[in-house]
């Protein structure tokens, strides 16, 4: 089995959104913002070559959505999804299944293209698996969360047959051989966190359980959590179990480190320390 990192370009958030209660002169020390109070973040994916299967999970916000709309999250960067995959001698169409960790458009948007006013799969070859219950909070989203479930992102997934639902079994969290899911609600219901093994390594997609480095305190939790209070329960049991285990946690938007590993401090989990995916390859 192989691992890549799939970088899809950044954006930016309000800091203030993307810490909650935490005051902005303890987050700007590791998250600095410019003079409007944003802060880059990476979207950055991961790919798994398996034998016959090609997984990648999340795919970034994509390019279809219109000029206003773009406007307000100032795409930047180099990197895209094609090139990312171009690099290492893919294309869209090698992809085989399209993992998302949930539905909102900076994690799925890559996954739909428009082709003149009609929308199309990105990867026209790949299953799209998200989970029963999540699918069910994205098509009929509450009015905190409609903003960031966009249909054209969406329901293409379902309307082409693509679309697959990863079903919660006792003793079974994945049907995939290589990974384990861990399911959070705090974030949006049913957020699926995939923990890929990797040699002799546990490797975490992270996804919006923990943005970055600058997120591993329990109490720095994103204003955009629907259930911050489940956030700090499901952070606190995750990170523990990362220190226990010294997991690999691959960070979707951390604009400078790719990944990490936690430690046990007298101040609870801490970071341990900071490396490139391609240290364990």
């Amino acid at each position: 089995m192989q691992i890549y990192n799939i970088h899809t370009g950044n954006f930016k958030l309000d800091g203030g959104a993307m810490f909650g209660v935490v005051p902005k002169s303890i987050w700007q020390k590791t998250n600095p913002a410019d003079s409007n109070n944003v802060c880059n973040w990476a979207m950055r994916c991961l790919l798994i070559e398996n034998g016959k299967q090609l997984m990648l999970i999340d795919n970034g916000i994509g390019n279809k959505q219109d000029e206003k709309f773009l406007s307000h999250y100032f795409l930047n960067g180099d990197e895209s999804l094609s090139k990312s995959l171009n690099k290492i001698g893919f294309t869209e169409s090698n992809i085989t299944d399209m993992f998302l960790s949930h539905l909102h458009f900076d994690h799925c948007g890559g996954g739909v293209k428009k082709i003149g006013e009609e929308f199309e799969l990105t990867f026209a070859n790949a299953n799209y698996w998200s989970n029963e219950d999540h699918w069910k909070w994205a098509t009929q989203p509450n009015a905190r969360e409609k903003a960031s479930f966009l249909k054209e992102n969406i329901l293409p997934m379902q309307e082409s047959g693509h679309l697959k639902f990863i079903l919660e079994k006792e003793g079974q969290s994945s049907p995939f051989d290589f990974m384990e899911i861990f399911y959070a609600s705090g974030h949006t219901d049913k957020m699926m966190i995939p923990k890929v093994k990797y040699k002799d390594h546990t490797i975490c997609f992270m996804a919006d359980l923990l943005p970055s480095v600058g997120h591993i305190p329990l109490p720095y939790v994103m204003g955009y959590d629907t259930r911050p209070l489940i956030t700090l329960k499901e952070k606190e049991a995750f990170l523990n179990q990362a220190a226990d285990n010294q997991y690999i946690l691959f960070l979707e938007h951390d604009p400078v480190n790719e990944c990490c590993t936690v430690k046990h401090t007298e101040k609870g989990v801490r970071l341990d320390r900071v490396f490139p995916l391609k240290e364990i390859l």
